[in-house]
């Protein structure tokens, strides 16, 4: 399969153009290791590409996917080093659909992590990591942040980005104000992540429906907000820090809450 043929520039699209994704509901997923992850999680991958050495190498991989009912192709040489999104091409691309978060995915058991203005597409991508790890509900993502399937968030959730419900408050035309009252509608507490004058985490009852709200990587919340928010949750910090990185602190939170709620007798 050479460069003009219209599956390849189609995955030169979906890699480089998010309404290119947004039109065909589809993204790229890049390496063996992510496939393999798509797969682990029952993904139904639309197609799977592999360069012109990779058969032998990955032939288990293979195996699986065509095991799945999936298509293969083979990309000529050259191919990847035009299409693929980093310096060196992973030599096993696919194609995966963008799944419609459930309706009732906010009002669901668990943590909701909300992403105001998230710029850092490592960061999303490790808060994806994190929140399926630590067993949240969902991730919602306000007008402004980073698109979920942007090809370095998809690398940095190292599969997470199939395993934890995202909804886009842009998809449904919703505003960051909007979005914090449809969950506060549904009864959740909605806290934000402010490095000082806050409730420590560890004095929050996550036990109760939650929302995490996390800001930008420069600026966090502003206190455009406060009217929408339950109050403000901290992460005490040791000496002179001022403040962690976003997704760590997303990640602190996602645990004590897990933490929690796998203990219901203690606070």
């Amino acid at each position: 399969m050479g460069p003009r043929h219209p599956a390849v520039r189609r995955l030169r699209d979906l890699l480089r153009d998010p309404s290119a994704r947004q039109r065909e509901q589809a993204f790229v997923v890049e390496g063996p290791r992510a496939v393999a992850a798509a797969l682990d999680r029952g993904v139904a991958l639309q197609t799977v590409y592999l360069g012109p050495y990779a058969g032998s190498a990955f032939s288990a991989l293979r195996a699986r996917v065509v095991a799945g009912g999936i298509d293969v192709a083979t990309l000529k040489e050259g191919v990847l080093e035009r299409v693929g999104s980093t310096v060196t091409p992973q030599p096993v691309l696919a194609v995966a659909s963008i799944a419609a978060p459930p309706d009732d995915v906010l009002a669901r058991d668990g943590l909701v992590v909300v992403g105001i203005e998230l710029s850092d597409p490592g960061n999303l991508g490790t808060i994806l990591r994190s929140a399926e790890a630590a067993g949240a509900a969902a991730i919602v993502l306000g007008p402004g942040s980073v698109d979920a399937y942007n090809p370095k968030v998809v690398r940095a959730s190292a599969g997470a980005i199939f395993g934890v419900a995202v909804l886009e408050a842009s998809v449904k035309g919703w505003s960051a104000v909007e979005a914090l009252e449809a969950l506060g509608e549904l009864g959740r507490q909605r806290l934000g992540a402010d490095a000082a004058g806050a409730t420590p985490y560890h004095a929050v009852d996550f036990r109760r429906p939650t929302a995490v709200v996390v800001g930008n990587e420069a600026h966090g919340l502003g206190t455009e907000l406060d009217a929408h928010l339950d109050g403000r949750v901290a992460i005490p910090m040791a000496g002179p820090a001022e403040s962690i990185n976003v997704a760590m602190a997303a990640t602190v939170l996602c645990f004590e809450s897990a933490r929690q709620r796998a203990a219901p007798g203690r606070p």
